[in-house]
C-alpha cells in the first residue's frame, strides 16, 4: 500500500504501522500502537500518550477511525496471516433500511481490504459491485461510478497497491457524499461497522497462534468506547434499531474486555475469543436480509485453531 512508514514499539516487539500522515487516521493509529497491551516502558518509542493527547489525537471528528486497511497493515507487520483463508463472499443484504445499508458498506469495505491482502482480484471486483449497489440504494452512487470502474481495472491488472488506495478513496467518497446529504448519522454506522469487521478479522488472526502474536494491534479500548458513545448519540429512530443496538453492545463489551489488562495468556485468549464471537455474530446479522438482533453471548462462531509452529 502506498503509505509512509512509521515504526512504533508495541508489547515488547516492533509493529510497523504504515500510516497516511496526510489523512485523519494518524492520531488513532499512533494510539493503536502506543497504547498497546502491557506497554510500560518509559522509552520515548514505548511511552504511552497522556489522556489529553489521546483525546486531541483521536476524537477530532466522527471519522477518526482507522480504516481496515490500516489495521491489516499493522497485523501484516506483526505476523503474516494466510489472507486467502480469510476471504469471505461479498453479498450485500436485501433491505430498504438505511441504517443497515450504511453498516453493510462498512463491512463490505473491510472485506475488500481482506481480498486485496489475499490478492484475490475477482473478490475485489465482487466487493466493488456490491458497494456500488449499496451506494445506489443509499442515493450516493452518482459520484462513485468512476471509482467502481477503477476498482475493476486495477483488479484486472493485479495492481494491489492502487486497489488498496482506491478502496479507501471509495469508502471516503461514500462518507463524504453522505455528509453532503446531511446523513452524518449514517457515516457513524459505516465507520463503526468497518472497524468491527476489521476487529473480527484481526482477532481471528491473533487467536490462530499460541503466543497471541499481534495482540498489540487490538488494544483500542478508548476507540471502542468512543464509537459506543457516538452510536448512543444517534437519533432515536436510528439507535433504537436492533442492529445498531447490537453493534453498540459489542463496542461496549469489547472496550471492557480490552481494558481488563490481565497478563495471563489464557485470560487474554478468552477475552479475544469473546470479542471475535461477538463481532462475527453482528457482522453476520448486518449482511443478512433480516433486522433481527444477533445474540452476542456465547455465539457459536468457529475460533481459529492456534498453529503449532
Amino acid at each position: 500500500m502506498r503509505r509512509s512508514g512509521s515504526v512504533l514499539a508495541t508489547c515488547g516487539h516492533l509493529v510497523y504501522l504504515e500510516i497516511m500522515r496526510t489523512g485523519r487516521h494518524f492520531g488513532v493509529l499512533a494510539l493503536m500502537a502506543i497504547g498497546c497491551h502491557g506497554a510500560q516502558s518509559m522509552d520515548p518509542a514505548n511511552a504511552r500518550m497522556t489522556e489529553p493527547q489521546k483525546k486531541a489525537a483521536v476524537f477530532l471528528d466522527v471519522l477518526s477511525v482507522p480504516s481496515p486497511g490500516e489495521v491489516f497493515a499493522a497485523i501484516n507487520k506483526a505476523c503474516r496471516p494466510n489472507w486467502a483463508t480469510l476471504v469471505t463472499p461479498a453479498t450485500a443484504p436485501v433491505t430498504t433500511e438505511r441504517p443497515q445499508l450504511a453498516l453493510a458498506v462498512g463491512v463490505l469495505t473491510a472485506n475488500g481490504y481482506v481480498a486485496v491482502e489475499a490478492q484475490d482480484g475477482q473478490q475485489v471486483k465482487n466487493v466493488g459491485r456490491e458497494l456500488m449497489s449499496l451506494a445506489k440504494s443509499l442515493g450516493v452512487s452518482q459520484s462513485l461510478l468512476g471509482r467502481g470502474n477503477s476498482l475493476m481495472e486495477f483488479a484486472d491488472n493485479n495492481d494491489w497497491n492502487a486497489l488498496a488506495d482506491e478502496l479507501e478513496a471509495t469508502e471516503n467518497e461514500v462518507k463524504n457524499t453522505m455528509m453532503g446529504q446531511k446523513d452524518r448519522d449514517l457515516v457513524v454506522l459505516t465507520s463503526a461497522a468497518a472497524w468491527l469487521r476489521g476487529l473480527e478479522v484481526a482477532t481471528g488472526v491473533v487467536l490462530s497462534n499460541d503466543s497471541l502474536q499481534g495482540a498489540g494491534v487490538l488494544y483500542q479500548p478508548e476507540l471502542a468506547r468512543r464509537l459506543a458513545t457516538q452510536l448512543d448519540s444517534l437519533p432515536d429512530r436510528i439507535k433504537s434499531g436492533a442492529l445498531v443496538q447490537a453493534v453498540k453492545r459489542t463496542m461496549e463489551t469489547t472496550a471492557s474486555l480490552l481494558e481488563a489488562q490481565d497478563t495471563k495468556t489464557d485470560t487474554q485468549r478468552e477475552n479475544y475469543t469473546t470479542i471475535h464471537h461477538d463481532c462475527s455474530a453482528v457482522v453476520k446479522a448486518i449482511l443478512s436480509s433480516s433486522m433481527k438482533a444477533p445474540s452476542t453471548v456465547s455465539s457459536p462462531v468457529p475460533v481459529p485453531t492456534p498453529s503449532k509452529s
